[in-house]
């Protein structure tokens, strides 16, 4: 299973903003990569660079390699209404960023790890690939064994209460993904559009 294995802190150096992990260390070191970090004089980045920036941190944030996010955009494109909304409701609808959404991991990275370990079930039917696409009305939780784990239910975090498309009972460990999202309710720093127009170069 393909997956970024590089230094975290660095892309979020590289983009400024806690997109892999919980970004603590950016506090430290906030100054982009490199020997010279600030000091070195930037040019002005051309229209295709600020492009390929925002499709480089939109792959990061969701953990998706380069083949399966052009798969992804390809989709998108053929799905009624704007290419970049649908783009974004593609990849918010993947399991492993559902599991965080609901709050069941801290990060995506812990969330992608559940479910290739099997801790995940999707209608009662456990499901260890990171990119299923889940469905309105499916119902997520931990299967049975992985619920009294303590090790996992350690992770397990309030769901922020502006992610309005899933619920999650924490009670019984188990949520739904009630409909794929609005892209005003998408807190992600994303501009898509950018990326349509870097794909339809």
């Amino acid at each position: 299973m393909a997956r970024y294995t590089g230094p975290k802190n660095r892309i979020c150096r590289k983009f400024g903003e806690p997109i892999l992990g919980s970004g603590k260390n950016l506090q430290k070191k906030s100054t982009p990569p490199g020997m010279h970090g600030a000091s070195k004089k930037r040019k002005s980045q051309s229209e295709y660079a600020i492009q390929l920036k925002e499709k480089q941190k939109a792959k990061y944030t969701y953990m998706v390699l380069e083949k399966q996010f052009r798969n992804t955009y390809v989709e998108a494109s053929r799905l009624k209404g704007a290419t970049g909304e649908n783009l974004v409701k593609l990849l918010e609808s993947r399991l492993d960023n559902v599991i965080y959404r609901m709050g069941i991991s801290p990060t995506r990275p812990a969330a992608r790890q559940l479910v290739s370990h099997k801790h995940i079930t999707v209608n009662g039917e456990i499901v260890n690939i990171p990119s299923y696409r889940v469905k309105p009305g499916d119902v997520i939780g931990l299967k049975p064994k992985s619920k009294v784990n303590t090790a996992i239910l350690s992770l397990i975090r309030p769901k922020n209460p502006k992610i309005s498309w899933v619920e999650f009972n924490e009670k019984d460990l188990q949520g739904t993904y009630l409909a794929n999202p609005e892209r005003e309710s998408v807190p992600e720093n994303i501009k898509e559009q950018l990326i349509v127009e870097l794909y339809s170069k």
